[in-house]
C-alpha cells in the first residue's frame, strides 16, 4: 500500500495536541453594594486592557458571573459597625459555579474582623497591639489604662476612644451597653502604641505593594482617619515597612487591603489594622505610578485574556 511515507513505515503519524486556547474571561466581577471612587477606577482599568469588567450588585452575581469568570469582592463593614456588609454567602457559592475568587469570605472576614486579624497575626508572628475581647462592660474595670476602646467591626475612625485614665475608661464602658455593636459583637480593648499624630497605610494586592500614603491626624486629633479631618501625603516607604505589609496581607489570606502601620518605640514598625474594602486615589501612587493601573495589573488574571 502507497501511503506516502517511506517504505516500511505505514503508521499514521502520531496525532499533534491543538495549540492550548487562551481562556477569555466572559467577565470580571467587582462585587459592591456602591460604586466608590477606587472600585469604579479599577474596573476602568480593567477595561481599558480589553477585559469586560463590570461593578456587581451580590444577589446579581450568581446570574452574571460563570465558570471561568473572576470575582473581586469589595464589601465593606456595615455602617452599624456590627458586622460585614450582606452578600457573603452569595459569594462563596460563586466557587461552585467555577467562579475565581479574590478577596474570597474567609480573607475578607478575618481583615474586617479585628478579633480575627489579631488572632491571625499572634499565629504569624506579626507585630501587633495586644488585643482583648470582652462582652461585658463590667469586666473593663480589671484592665489597667491606657487603652484603645474599639468595635470589632469598626471603619472610619468611629466609636474608637482612647482612655488614658481610669476614670476615661469607666465613662466609656457606661456607654457601651447602648451601642448596637457592642450588644451583637462586644468590645475590643487594645493596647496603645506610644502614638504620633502620622502612620502610614500601605496598599497591597496580591503580594505586592502597589500604593502608599502617610497619614496625618487634624489639628486636636489623634486618629488620622481622613472621614475625621486626616490628610494624606505622599511617602515613599522603607523596605521593612513594605515587608511587613506584604506578611501581614499573606497571614489573613486576603488579595487586596490597605495595611496601617505605626512606629513602635525601638523604630520597628507595627501592624494597626487591615481594611479588606480601602479606598484609594491617585494619592495612594507609589513615585512615578499611577496606582489604579498597578491594582489592576497586579491582581491575579493569569491566563485571561481580552475578549475578541
Amino acid at each position: 500500500m502507497d501511503c506516502g511515507l517511506p517504505a516500511g513505515d505505514c503508521s499514521a503519524p502520531p496525532m499533534q495536541p491543538p495549540a492550548p486556547r487562551a481562556r477569555v474571561v466572559v467577565m470580571i466581577g467587582v462585587i459592591a453594594w456602591r460604586p466608590g471612587l477606587s472600585t469604579g477606577r479599577v474596573v476602568a482599568e480593567w477595561r481599558l486592557r480589553g477585559l469586560d469588567a463590570a461593578l456587581v450588585a451580590p444577589p446579581d452575581a450568581g446570574e452574571l458571573l460563570r465558570r471561568g469568570d473572576v470575582a473581586l469582592v469589595r464589601l465593606d463593614i456595615l455602617p452599624t459597625l456590627d458586622g460585614c456588609e450582606p452578600g457573603l454567602e452569595a459569594c462563596s457559592a460563586l466557587t461552585r459555579h467555577g467562579v475565581r475568587l479574590l478577596n474570597g469570605p474567609a480573607g475578607l472576614l478575618a481583615a474586617h474582623d479585628k478579633l480575627e486579624t489579631a488572632l491571625a497575626f499572634e499565629r504569624a508572628g506579626i507585630p501587633h497591639p495586644a488585643t482583648r475581647h470582652l462582652t461585658d462592660p463590667l469586666e473593663l474595670g480589671e484592665l489597667e489604662p491606657p487603652l484603645v476602646l474599639k468595635p470589632r467591626f469598626g471603619s472610619w475612625g468611629r466609636d474608637v476612644v482612647l482612655c488614658r485614665t481610669r476614670a476615661a475608661l469607666v465613662a466609656a464602658a457606661a456607654t457601651l451597653p447602648d451601642r448596637q455593636w457592642f450588644v451583637a459583637t462586644g468590645v475590643l480593648a487594645q493596647e496603645v502604641v506610644p502614638h504620633v499624630t502620622r502612620d502610614l497605610r500601605i496598599l497591597v494586592a496580591d503580594g505586592r505593594v502597589v500604593g502608599a500614603s502617610a497619614r496625618v491626624a487634624a489639628p486636636g486629633e489623634w486618629r488620622t482617619n481622613t472621614s475625621l479631618g486626616g490628610t494624606l501625603e505622599p511617602v515613599d516607604p522603607p523596605d521593612d515597612a513594605l515587608r511587613l505589609a506584604v506578611a501581614a496581607i499573606d497571614a489573613l489570606g486576603i488579595d487586596l487591603a490597605g495595611i496601617d502601620l505605626l512606629p513602635g518605640p525601638g523604630g520597628e514598625w507595627i501592624v494597626l489594622e487591615v481594611n479588606g474594602a480601602a479606598d484609594f486615589d491617585e494619592r495612594y501612587a507609589l513615585p512615578g505610578r499611577d496606582v489604579y493601573d498597578d491594582v489592576a495589573a497586579a491582581l491575579r488574571l493569569d491566563g485571561v485574556t481580552a475578549a475578541s
